[in-house]
């Protein structure tokens, strides 16, 4: 995990997709068998709506004001993810996470932490 989030100058062509809101494009490619790797990667106050967010490692990712509304991110990873102050209205997030993790994460920042539960 990247300790600051990789920007828009990256040469990753899938996130520039992601970053300039062309998500139609991104979804094409993603369909025709793309892997995306957007790991590490910022994407604070983008509007996600419409990704096709399927199976994606968003791992160690920021969402700082990020619209997220509708997504479902069940197949997901969002270990070390943060999503502090953005739009989660009708998220599915994966049940790994716990709602005080995802709580802790939208209210102050936290980066976001899967916990096995102990038998």
């Amino acid at each position: 995990m990247c300790a600051k989030p990789i920007q828009s100058q990256s040469k990753n062509e899938m996130y520039r997709l992601v970053r300039e809101e062309r998500l139609d494009e991104f979804n094409a490619l993603k369909a025709e068998g793309k892997v995306p790797d957007l790991r590490d990667h910022d994407f604070r106050g983008q509007d996600l709506r419409q990704l096709d967010a399927t199976g994606i490692d968003f791992s160690g990712c920021y969402f700082r004001q990020a619209d997220l509304r509708g997504l479902d991110l069940t197949t997901c990873s969002l270990e070390g993810a943060s999503i502090h102050n953005a739009r989660v209205s009708g998220v599915y997030f994966p049940a790994a996470l716990s709602p005080q993790e995802i709580s802790m994460s939208l209210v102050h920042g936290t980066r976001m932490r899967y916990r096995l539960e102990t038998l």
